[in-house]
């Protein structure tokens, strides 16, 4: 577990974060040729208290795991180029690996959430790793306004079904004419599929299955490309 000097306004909200009975600490997170240092829960058994994220998505605290799913896209991140001015916004970012991996790399990256405790998290990484970023609570049915991006990304971001036409809608409203969204989300996540049978009214959606192997478990996950029609 990595030791990092943060400025005092990050220091403060670190402080705060452990307040609330964390058990917290910095972590490298490296994708191909980006690394970064990221805060991250270190009592992941005592937080989830047994607890199946497939079994009651209602109440699974889903941000306080860095999942594979999230692993899986910061790595596409890694391999897109950013152009001047590049904007991309990440949706239920959680800890916001994949957008802070985007953030050091040169897209200027949104990091939203609906979870404020997530938004604290974001900014205290961000302020480690010097990274610029802009955290904003975002609640699909009530959506801010915000300047369109060229790239929307989300990692095991819909887990019920009445989330799934505030999503489109999402998308609609904040995807630049000719953007791209990748979602990355386990296969066993059934809603996705719903998901992306609705989306094909207006989007092009392009799949890969990835498997992901340990010595522990395998996990597959499912990568999504949309493109508007």
């Amino acid at each position: 577990m990595a030791s990092v000097e943060l400025p005092e306004k990050a220091a403060a909200l670190l402080r705060e974060i452990r307040k609330k009975n964390y058990k917290v600490g910095f972590e490298k997170f490296a994708v191909r040729d980006t690394s970064i240092q990221l805060l991250m829960v270190q009592d992941l058994e005592s937080a989830l208290k047994g607890k199946d994220p497939f079994k009651d998505v209602s109440t699974f605290p889903f941000w306080i795991k860095l999942w594979e799913s999230a692993m899986i896209l910061a790595d596409v991140v890694g391999t897109l180029q950013p152009e001047t001015g590049s904007r991309m916004l990440e949706l239920g970012a959680g800890l916001g690996a994949p957008g802070l991996v985007a953030a050091a790399r040169g897209f200027d990256v949104t990091l939203s959430d609906n979870e404020k405790l997530c938004l604290d998290f974001q900014r205290v990484s961000a302020a480690a790793n010097q990274i610029k970023v802009d955290c904003r609570y975002v609640d699909w049915k009530k959506p801010p306004a915000m300047e369109p991006f060229d790239t929307i990304i989300g990692a095991d971001i819909l887990y019920r079904d009445e989330l799934i036409e505030p999503l489109l809608a999402l998308f609609i409203k904040y995807l630049k004419p000719g953007g791209s969204i990748y979602l990355s989300h386990n296969v066993k996540r059934e809603t996705l599929y719903k998901l992306l049978d609705k989306a094909q009214a207006d989007f092009k959606v392009m799949a890969k299955k990835i498997d992901i192997t340990d010595q522990e478990n395998s996990v597959t996950v499912m990568l999504n490309c949309l493109k508007r029609k």
